[in-house]
């Protein structure tokens, strides 16, 4: 089923961040951070996994998703999709059904038995592979399976993520030198006009969450977390 419609770009954000909003995907909380692995606190939380439990929510995300990808990359670009283990393999799987490609998927490291595979499906040499994940904050685990793919003999110069941070100098930098083009449809920008826009929180938790956005590491260690990574 190829997606060939093709919904003005800001709209697509604005949309996204309204289906997260209202499915309760993304939080905001400058009272008490949330904390993440790296040590780093937060005011903003965002689970894009909720996206497959709500039918007409999902399929509106991976519509836009082809439509950036055909719009952005091109309409003969791939060989197949993959999805990274575990959350980019529902994704991998709906976007290649709108895109009638191929898909494959890449485990976090080789699974140690049997074959010793990491990748999981028929990937050719020489595939050109588009690589998504639910959501990607400066592109390290993206970046994992991207290796993995190169490894086994893929191309990959695209990747897409459901939802981008969009507030790490790291995550540009890396994809500049891996020579990968990343391809996204909303941002934590995105998330917090709506709020802004429906009044969904006061003025100083709307306040904080842009003080974070704008310095992600300094706001991190005024409130408990590393200021540096």
């Amino acid at each position: 089923m190829i997606q060939t419609t093709f919904t003005d770009r800001a709209v697509m954000a604005e949309l996204v961040a309204k289906m997260l909003w209202e499915i309760k995907a993304v939080h905001f909380n400058a009272v008490q951070p949330y904390k993440f692995a790296s040590g780093m606190a937060s005011p903003v939380y965002i689970d894009c996994r909720k996206l497959l439990s709500f039918p007409r929510v999902r399929s509106t995300v991976m519509d836009f998703a082809a439509s950036v990808v055909l719009r952005e990359a091109g309409f003969e670009q791939f060989d197949c999709i993959a999805g990274g283990e575990t959350a980019g393999i529902p994704f991998a799987a709906l976007l290649a059904d709108r895109l009638s490609l191929p898909m494959i998927y890449v485990r976090k490291q080789p699974k140690g038995h049997g074959r010793n595979a990491q990748i999981e499906g028929n990937m050719p040499e020489g595939s050109r592979v588009l690589v998504i994940e639910d959501l990607t904050t400066a592109g390290g685990s993206m970046f994992k399976f991207i290796d993995a793919v190169r490894a086994a003999g893929g191309v990959v110069d695209h990747g897409i993520a459901l939802f981008y941070y969009g507030i790490f100098d790291e995550g540009a930098l890396r994809f500049a030198d891996g020579k990968v083009k990343l391809h996204y449809i909303a941002t934590w920008r995105d998330v917090l006009a709506v709020a802004r826009a429906q009044k969904l929180f006061d003025e100083k938790t709307l306040s904080e969450v842009e003080a974070f956005l704008d310095a992600p590491l300094a706001w991190s260690g005024r409130n408990g977390g590393i200021s540096s990574l």
